[in-house]
């Protein structure tokens, strides 16, 4: 995967607004792009916008990392 910084929108820390991921596949195509906020992650994939894109809790992610960690 190729993965680039979109937007840098970060003071500090993350904020609100958080910062923005893209990610390609090895041949370039667009798979989506991931926010990473304070409050947890957001998935877009392929064109999908940020509003309907799929929110998870930080909890969340955490529980289903070291789920997949077992």
């Amino acid at each position: 995967m190729k993965v680039k910084i979109k937007d840098f929108k970060v003071e500090m820390g993350v904020k609100t607004n958080g910062v923005e991921f893209e990610v390609r596949d090895p041949d370039g195509n667009l798979r989506g792009d991931c926010y990473v906020t304070k409050t947890g992650l957001i998935w877009c994939q392929g064109k999908t916008t940020r509003k309907n894109g799929v929110k998870m809790s930080w909890d969340e992610f955490i529980s289903q990392m070291q789920a997949q960690g077992s």
